[in-house]
């Protein structure tokens, strides 16, 4: 397992938001959700820069989706949007890996997104001035297969944040993933796989 030694605390939960960029939404020909749609990642999927994503033997399809990610700094409940601000350790780059056709076949989430390796997060924390408007690109095997702006979010950083904090109490280096713009695409074993966020730099992955 790839070092996970740049997160400050270990994480108690990772919390994902599903269909968040008008993008994808258009890709996928579904309705804009009225709030955010969230679940849950397994913290035995944690996987760190350069780390291996072990394709399960039972999927067909495993597919990449690139993200920012958001990672708390302290205790945090209903917390109003104007002052998530100061909640916020930092943020990184996350590969929230699914198995596309297990996903299809149960008609929820929590199987498809919870295979060991499949949160890739990295290659470390960084502050950044606007979380709502940096370019987001992933790269599989050196093409760019993502190419997108967090400006295209349906609910912005602060608005998903406050959003969770009213569901769940947020705890010091929980991790939050926003979503993924259009582009989501297969890997194969021997692939390459990189998230690029603007200010934060590249989260490089290997599928075996």
């Amino acid at each position: 397992m790839a070092s996970l030694n740049f997160l400050k605390k270990k994480p108690t939960k990772i919390i994902c938001v599903g269909l968040n960029y008008h993008c994808h939404a258009k890709e996928l020909d579904m309705n804009t959700p009225h709030h955010p749609i969230i679940f849950l990642k397994p913290l035995t999927c944690l996987n760190g820069p350069g780390g291996k994503i072990v394709y399960p033997k039972i999927s067909k399809r495993v597919d990449y989706e690139g993200e920012l990610g958001v990672v708390i700094k302290k205790k945090c409940r209903n917390v109003a949007k104007s002052n998530v601000g100061k909640y916020i350790e930092g943020f990184i780059c996350v590969n929230d890996v699914t198995a596309r056709d297990i996903q299809k076949l149960d008609g929820q989430w929590t199987r498809a997104k919870s295979f060991d390796t499949f949160c890739c997060v990295g290659p470390k924390i960084v502050k950044l001035k606007n979380p709502n408007k940096v370019k987001i690109q992933t790269l599989l095997n050196g093409k760019v297969v993502q190419d997108s702006n967090t400006s295209e979010f349906i609910f912005t950083v602060e608005e998903v944040v406050s959003f969770i904090s009213k569901v769940m109490t947020l705890l010091p280096g929980d991790i939050i993933s926003t979503g993924t713009p259009k582009g989501i695409g297969p890997m194969h074993k021997g692939d390459k796989v990189e998230v690029r966020i603007e200010g934060i730099g590249g989260l490089r992955n290997y599928v075996v």
